[in-house]
């Protein structure tokens, strides 16, 4: 038995059930799973995905509408900039593919805001392509069972791509199953702080529970601080917009934060980031102007 053949019989036993892993998700699905879980849990993306694909099945859909609605229904999950590249992205899948996710990794990366995890996140986990798919989650447990080290950077490198690729069956079905296995092993047992190592198929060949290391102290990495932050700001200023019907002027959106310099840095900010138009002293979501301008994000 290998490593992947222990990941995979576990996840069978134990993976969650969740909405996109379904057999009937298309690819669209699972590239809107994938941005939505960036930096964000599954317990807040479930129901944001299943509104999502509800309103846009298909990136069609989505292209029809101005990126404002892709903002609006966004709501409070953060990191609203990802609603614009899910939205740049099916228009450039209407454009460039006639409306279908490309099953091909070059042309999956080629899409605005598709990166290394996410391209090949999709050729996996939709088109059950041999990649492999390396997150936090997944560095963690490699370098951990392999390396006997207690946690990985903060950032993938070739060199977790190349460990991983080598840990992946030849199969490509088969593997792009035990990529989601070390995924999710990460993800609800081989946490950061609290690893469940009872529970773990890799439990008798750990290279770093065998070697009785601890855990680093302190968390693996510093906690991001939002309370009176411009996230905070920013996030204030785009609920106002998202809950009003047409221009915004600016005396309303300086009432819902006192400090007048962070405020106009973080509108500045969102009308630079392309989530904001301004007209004059008037301000609208991207894509509600006249014209539907939109500043580009790539």
């Amino acid at each position: 038995m290998t490593l992947a053949d222990d990941a995979i019989a576990w996840y069978h036993a134990n993976a969650r059930d969740l909405p996109w892993r379904q057999p009937d998700t298309t690819p669209w699905g699972v590239l809107v799973s994938e941005v939505m879980l960036q930096q964000t849990p599954v317990v807040r993306v479930e129901p944001a995905w299943r509104s999502w694909m509800t309103r846009w099945p298909d990136p069609a859909a989505l292209a029809e509408d101005p990126p404002s609605e892709a903002i609006r229904m966004w709501g409070r999950l953060g990191y609203p900039r990802r609603a614009m590249r899910l939205h740049a992205c099916a228009v450039a899948i209407v454009e460039r593919h006639d409306g279908r996710v490309p099953d091909d990794l070059d042309q999956l990366l080629a899409l605005p805001g598709v990166g290394t995890y996410t391209g090949r996140a999709v050729a996996t986990f939709a088109y059950r392509q041999r990649h492999p798919v390396v997150d936090t989650n997944v560095r963690r447990v490699v370098c951990r069972v392999v390396e006997g080290k207690p946690d990985a950077g903060q950032a993938t490198t070739t060199a977790d791509l190349v460990a991983m690729e080598a840990l992946l069956p030849e199969d490509a079905e088969t593997a792009a199953v035990a990529s989601i296995a070390f995924m999710e092993l990460g993800a609800i047992v081989c946490t950061a702080r609290s690893p469940k190592c009872v529970d773990c198929p890799f439990h008798a060949v750990c290279a770093w529970r065998l070697k009785g290391e601890p855990l680093p102290e302190g968390p693996s990495r510093k906690p991001q601080r939002y309370a009176g932050t411009d996230r905070q700001v920013r996030g204030l200023l785009l609920e106002v917009l998202r809950h009003t019907e047409g221009p915004v002027p600016r005396q309303r959106l300086d009432m819902v934060w006192t400090d007048e310099v962070q405020r106009a840095r973080a509108l500045s900010g969102l009308v630079e980031d392309g989530l904001v138009e301004s007209l004059g002293e008037d301000f609208v979501l991207a894509g509600d102007g006249p014209k539907g301008d939109v500043q580009k994000l790539f």
